[in-house]
């Protein structure tokens, strides 16, 4: 990544944090984002913090998509970030309207806890609800001050009463006159009562107009907001009550979820989780590893279609299994297929080890619009299902699909190869690894393949392949001008003897390499039809572990 010039100056006025209190008052404000960006990559944690607490800006973004080379903020950086943000609420220098952090964390959509046992989520609501207390607090000293002056006030008020009454008795004797305008002292006492009704509007709203707890509520939460938190939160057993917390009340933080991610926790706490989150803000949820069940997804569905631009549900190892014959099974999965079709902007749907063979069309069908990305790995699909893929409306519009370890052969081959000839104009990111894919079956494969001339990244990896099909899959490659990456298996000649004729992909999985093979021979062949065709914008890997699709965007 080469760096401008206003780049490369700003890391040099970082790097000495002690000259920070001469330059800081000077610094005009276009020049705050790239000092910004060079305390972030130089690991200035102080300096982050004092450039934080006078943001002369009323938007800050820190997250996203990074650029090739650049590295995320780390922990430290964070840290400093987020205590000059409640700093920064009583900084008339501060204009900080909204903290965007979305995208910050991690891959799935910035979900993920990738900074060790520190979680960023939780950061972010001790952050929400210490600004809460300090603002309380605040709040609860100028009420005493309040208090103070207006008994101050009435005692002097009271004094110079007294001394009137008697000056007037004295004076004649006679009845005393009650003055017809208020004192100066009664004006101060009526200004100070006055102030302190309005500092408290709920109790007064409450009070005067009978209205509800809630509506009161709702709109103090809105004036007394001062910073909007946008983030990508990551709920868990741990975490879910300090999230709860943080949501709940009003203060000077409001905190909002753009993506959603929560592993093994009940469907109450994830209910009370999605009754508390702005419905404006929330675009994907992501469950994981949760006990949903049937009946669990079917009570969720109804509450997402109240999120208006939810587009895009996530479900992973939800225990959903329709190969067991339960009770009510029938009524649950038409439950199902209602609380999708109330999903109107949904664009991406991810099921993954979900056991429902056969009942593809009744979940899909009932989606009002076409699907952009359909993930169902792991998910036992049977030929009817793949049948029903290939001519749905889903299929012309696919941007990605994954399908793999849903082993193939030649009863739903044909139903693959009219999919990828719907899609053929969309697809750009395609998974077919742990399906089965023999030589035989990936030569009829082949000009389906390369009939996607939109596609950009193809994963086969753990396929039974010899060397000889591998070949023909990076020839045939080699020919797709949009392709930048291939994950290809490693060939069986790789392999320790003792192999099944046809492994599974965990047994590819687990296998071990034969070290009298030389692996970097395999690699070189495949290199030199590279360097043949001259296609040195493909990236060619079979480590299925670092492989990421999403490095081709």
């Amino acid at each position: 990544m080469v760096l401008s010039l206003v780049s490369l100056c700003a890391k040099e006025v970082v790097s000495d944090h002690s000259s920070s209190a001469g330059w800081l008052r000077w610094v005009p404000r276009e020049l705050y984002r790239p000092l910004l960006e060079a305390a972030f990559s130089s690991c200035r944690p102080l300096t982050v913090g004092e450039l934080v607490q006078r943001w002369p800006e009323r938007t800050l973004r820190v997250g996203g998509r990074r650029k090739q080379g650049q590295t995320a903020p780390n922990r430290l950086c964070i840290q400093a970030l987020l205590l000059a943000v409640v700093r920064g609420l009583s900084d008339q220098r501060c204009s900080l309207h909204i903290l965007d952090l979305s995208g910050l964390q991690g891959d799935e959509g910035g979900m993920g806890d990738p900074m060790g046992g520190w979680s960023l989520t939780v950061a972010l609501c001790t952050m929400v609800v210490q600004a809460r207390a300090a603002a309380q607090r605040t709040q609860r000293k100028e009420g005493d001050r309040e208090r103070k002056r207006f008994s101050a006030l009435e005692r002097q008020s009271d004094i110079k009463r007294e001394r009137k009454r008697d000056n007037e008795l004295n004076s004649d004797g006679g009845d005393a006159v009650e003055c017809s305008e208020p004192t100066s002292e009664e004006d101060q006492i009526k200004g100070v009562r006055r102030r302190m009704e309005t500092a408290h509007p709920k109790e007064t709203l409450v009070t005067d107009l009978g209205g509800s707890k809630k509506e009161s509520e709702g709109q103090e939460t809105e004036t007394d907001v001062l910073v909007h938190v946008r983030a990508d939160l990551f709920v868990n057993a741990r975490s879910w009550e300090r999230v709860r917390v943080a949501l709940s009340n009003a203060g000077p933080l409001k905190l909002q979820c753009r993506y959603l991610r929560v592993e093994e926790i009940s469907v109450s706490s994830i209910r009370t989780l999605l009754d508390l989150l702005p419905p404006r803000s929330l675009l994907g949820v992501d469950i994981r590893y949760s006990n949903l069940g049937v009946a669990g997804l079917a009570e969720l569905l109804p509450q997402l279609s109240t999120f208006p631009a939810l587009n895009s549900l996530r479900l992973h190892y939800c225990n959903l299994d329709f190969r067991r014959d339960h009770l009510g099974q029938e009524q649950a999965l038409t439950d199902l297929s209602q609380g999708l079709k109330h999903l109107q902007e949904l664009r991406r749907l991810s099921l993954t080890a979900l056991r429902l063979p056969g009942q593809l069309r009744v979940l899909l069908s009932s989606l009002p619009q076409p699907l952009e990305i359909l993930e169902l790995p792991y998910l036992s699909l049977s030929p009817v299902d793949l049948a029903y893929l290939s001519t749905s409306h889903h299929a012309s519009t696919l941007q990605q699909l994954d399908l793999s370890e849903n082993r193939l052969d030649e009863s739903t081959l044909p139903s693959i190869r009219r999919l990828l000839s719907q899609a053929s104009s969309s697809l750009q990111h395609l998974s077919l690894s742990g399906c089965g894919l023999t030589d035989g079956l990936l030569e009829l494969l082949l000009p389906s393949l390369g009939g996607c001339w939109a596609l950009k990244s193809l994963a086969l990896a753990l396929n039974p392949l010899s060397m000889t099909g591998l070949m023909d899959l990076v020839r045939m490659a080699v020919r797709m001008p949009s392709l930048r990456q291939l994950l290809y298996p490693n060939p069986l000649e790789d392999y320790q003897p003792g192999l099944p004729d046809l492994p599974s992909s965990a047994q590819l999985l687990d296998w071990p390499l034969d070290d009298n093979t030389d692996i970097n021979l395999t690699s070189s062949q495949l290199k030199r039809v590279l360097v043949d065709s001259g296609r040195s914008d493909l990236f060619l890997t079979c480590d299925l572990l670092n492989y990421d699709k999403d490095l081709v965007d």
